[in-house]
C-alpha cells in the first residue's frame, strides 16, 4: 500500500513538473486580473472565465509535453536533473496526455466561442510546430512562444468584448518579456542546443550580438508602452516607473554582465518575475 501511494505521488509530482504547474497558474492568474481589473470586478465569478482558464491552461500544458517529448536529449545535457519524460513518465504516455490535454483544451474553447476555439487550435498546432522544429531556428521560434502568450492575455478579450486598451497594452507586454526570456534561456542552454544541432540567436549569432538584440527589443517595447498609453490609456508615467522602467532597467544592467550559465538562469527567471509584477500591476490600475 504505501508502495502504491509512493509511485502514485511521484506520478503526480512528475506530472506537475512536466507540464510547468507554476507557468501555468501565473497564466490563469493574468487572465483572472485582466478581467477583474480591465474588464469588470464581477467577470471574476462568471464560469465562462472559469472555462477559459482551464482551456488555455490545458493548451498549454500539452505545449510543455511535446516539448519535453522532442527536448529528451537536449536536457539531458541542459538540465539532466529535470528530465521527466522517458525517466518518470514513458514517452508513449507523454504523448498521449499532450494529445489528451490539446484535445479538452480545444473543445472547452469551442464551446466558449468560435473565436477562442480557433485561436486554441492554433495554439495547439503552433506549439506542436515549434516543438518539433522551430525552437531550432533563429528567432522564429522565440516569436512563437511569445505571440501566444500575448493572446493568452488577449482571449479575454474576446470572450468579455470590453475593448479595452489596456487589455492590449498588457498583451503586448506580455508578448515582449517573453520574448525576451524565450532568448535568454537560448542562451542559457546554448551548450546542449549546439550538440545537437539547433540554429537559435545565440548560437548563430554569438553572445554579445544577441544581447544586442535583446536591448534593441527592450527599448522598442518600452517606446511602444508610452506612445500607446499617450494616446489611448493615459496612466500617469509613474506607475511605468515603478511597474516597468525600474525593473527593465535592472534587466539591461545585470544582462550586460551575465557570462556564465547560472547568470542567464537568474535572469530568465528574473524575466518571469517582470512579468508577475506586471500582472499584479493591473490592480492599481
Amino acid at each position: 500500500m504505501d508502495s502504491g501511494q509512493s509511485k502514485l505521488k511521484k506520478l503526480i509530482t512528475s506530472l506537475l513538473r512536466l507540464t510547468r504547474v507554476w507557468n501555468l497558474l501565473i497564466i490563469a492568474l493574468a487572465q483572472y486580473f485582466t478581467a477583474a481589473y480591465l474588464v469588470d470586478t464581477g467577470a471574476i465569478t462568471n464560469p465562462r472565465l472559469f472555462l477559459l482558464s482551464v482551456s488555455t491552461m490545458l493548451i498549454a500544458a500539452s505545449g510543455y509535453i511535446i516539448n519535453d517529448y522532442y527536448d529528451v536529449k537536449i536536457d539531458f545535457i541542459n538540465k539532466p536533473d529535470r528530465v521527466v519524460v522517458g525517466k518518470s513518465i514513458p514517452r508513449r504516455y507523454a504523448l498521449f496526455l499532450h494529445s489528451l490535454f490539446a484535445g479538452i483544451g480545444i473543445l472547452i474553447g469551442i464551446y466558449l466561442s468560435v473565436w477562442i476555439g480557433a485561436v486554441h487550435i492554433f495554439s495547439a498546432g503552433l506549439l506542436w510546430l515549434y516543438s518539433n522544429s522551430l525552437k531550432r531556428l533563429p528567432f522564429i521560434g522565440n516569436f512563437a512562444v511569445a505571440l501566444l502568450t500575448g493572446l493568452s492575455i488577449l482571449v479575454v478579450d474576446a470572450l468579455f468584448y470590453p475593448h479595452h486598451s489596456l487589455i492590449w497594452i498588457y498583451s503586448l507586454f506580455a508578448f515582449f518579456m517573453t520574448l525576451v526570456r524565450e532568448i535568454v534561456k537560448d542562451m542559457e542552454d546554448l551548450k546542449g542546443d549546439n550538440t545537437f544541432g539547433c540554429k537559435t540567436l545565440p548560437i548563430v549569432w554569438g553572445i554579445r550580438r544577441t544581447k544586442g538584440v535583446i536591448f534593441f527589443i527592450l527599448v522598442l517595447f518600452l517606446a511602444l508602452v508610452v506612445l500607446i498609453n499617450r494616446l489611448y490609456a493615459q496612466l500617469p508615467i509613474e506607475y511605468f516607473v515603478l511597474f516597468l522602467f525600474i525593473p527593465v532597467s535592472l534587466l539591461i544592467f545585470w544582462l550586460l554582465r551575465a557570462d556564465v550559465k547560472r547568470e542567464f538562469t537568474w535572469l530568465s527567471t528574473f524575466c518571469k518575475l517582470i512579468l508577475v509584477l506586471g500582472i499584479i500591476s493591473m490592480a492599481f490600475v
